[in-house]
């Protein structure tokens, strides 16, 4: 039974504190709205930050699954020292050679090349646009998963023969005012003609880098454009057969370039190999540390609204010194004192809480309209849950000082405040 009316006495404590701490808020709403300034600045910057670098993680994600996570590229690569020294390591269209004749375990294997020769320009009548211009093979199409909406890709007898054929991002399509389908139509790279065969499914922007901005023609041809003066320089991209480890397909190839390139022992690799899984990891890494840096700066404004808080608060006891008064004269506690103004400063706190996360919601929505790619709006329930919680202490924390010196005062010193 005495649990009972503990329980009771409890309930109805907290009830008249909720009470008279909204009407406190209700009636002084200006000075409510500018005490909890600061708690929804903070709570909106941190919302919109969480979300709008969420989504980014989650498009990017996205993205690199369909470009499949057992793509590997291998590419020459040069030490900082070896650049001091002038030197540039590559890797040739003879290595690329040996290694699909020699390698086992490999699903497909295809090179490409950067046309130097032909520069970045393309015409289609009077339009001029720039461009990346990729050689490769047949075999491109399975490794890396691009397919024509219409056309077709590149063919054996394309690069046996060295056509003069291209296969087109359809962002060129657009900037170019092609028509929608330009199977057919003719582009012109430095003086030299290329008939369009086929054009690639959109694959849209990721973080500002249009994916879809490329021209992709014969191997054989953009090596002979490029012609004898410039340096060969290839990549090589592979997926390794099912069932089969990478590491496996890696250590021969690292063991046949070695030998070829006759690299000591001890020395490092002149090439490195580039998985879509490691630059996914690379990219969500960069994301979280900007994500953190960020959320710890906007906390800070979390913590000037703390502070805000207080002041209000303790501005707040000093013009209800005589109402303090009274309510004591009257019977009431310092721990009731106590309660009521601790409550008042949490329930601002927590408002201005509510308030951040809805305006945190609207914000990164509009931010991500505006965004290349359209990244989805991710908001995880941490980031929620964080904001309430940090700002419940804030109010406790920062309402803990002007609550404990309402309780403290003398009901005959108050009655005489004026």
């Amino acid at each position: 039974m005495l649990w009972r009316l503990i329980v009771s006495d409890f309930i109805n404590t907290a009830y008249q504190g909720l009470r008279a701490a909204l009407q406190a808020i209700y009636s002084n709403a200006m000075r409510s709205i500018l005490t909890t300034l600061g708690i929804i600045i903070g709570v909106t910057a941190v919302i919109s930050v969480v979300a709008v670098m969420n989504g980014l993680s989650s498009n990017i994600s996205r993205q690199f699954n369909d470009l499949g996570s057992d793509m590997v590229t291998l590419r020459a690569f040069t030490s900082a020292n070896q650049e001091m020294l002038g030197f540039i390591n590559k890797l040739t269209y003879d290595d690329f050679l040996v290694l699909k004749g020699k390698v086992k375990g490999v699903e497909d294997m295809t090179v490409t090349m950067r046309a130097y020769s032909l520069g970045a320009s393309i015409q289609y009548g009077r339009d001029t646009i720039q461009t990346h211009i990729l050689g490769t093979d047949s075999s491109y199409q399975k490794v890396v998963n691009v397919y024509p909406v219409e056309g077709r890709f590149l063919s054996e007898s394309d690069d046996l023969r060295r056509r003069r054929v291209a296969f087109v991002g359809s962002s060129v399509i657009k900037k170019l005012n092609m028509p929608e389908n330009p199977t057919g139509e003719f582009i012109k790279l430095s003086g030299d003609y290329f008939r369009v065969i086929g054009v690639a499914e959109t694959l849209g922007s990721i973080l500002g880098y249009d994916q879809d901005n490329y021209i992709i023609a014969p191997f054989s041809t953009i090596r002979s454009l490029n012609g004898s003066q410039v340096t060969e320089n290839i990549e090589i991209m592979f997926r390794p057969k099912a069932g089969i480890a990478l590491e496996t397909i890696k250590s021969q190839m690292r063991q046949i370039l070695r030998s070829r390139y006759k690299i000591e022992e001890g020395e490092e690799d002149y090439f490195e190999f580039v998985t879509a899984e490691k630059t996914k990891e690379q990219f969500d890494s960069i994301l979280r540390s900007v994500t953190l840096v960020a959320s710890g700066v906007v906390a800070i404004s979390l913590l000037v609204g703390g502070i805000g808080i207080m002041n209000i608060m303790l501005v707040s006891v000093t013009e209800r010194t005589k109402e303090i008064g009274i309510a004591k004269a009257l019977g009431a506690s310092s721990n009731i004192i106590l309660y009521q103004f601790l409550v008042e400063a949490l329930v601002l706190s927590l408002i201005g809480g509510v308030i951040g996360i809805a305006l945190g919601y609207g914000i990164a929505g509009l931010i991500i309209l505006f965004l290349p790619g359209s990244p989805d709006l991710v908001v995880p329930m941490w980031a929620v849950l964080l904001s309430f919680g940090f700002t419940t202490f804030i109010g406790v924390v920062f309402g803990l000082a002007p609550a404990i010196k309402a309780s403290k005062l003398v009901p005959v010193e108050a009655l005489r405040y004026e």
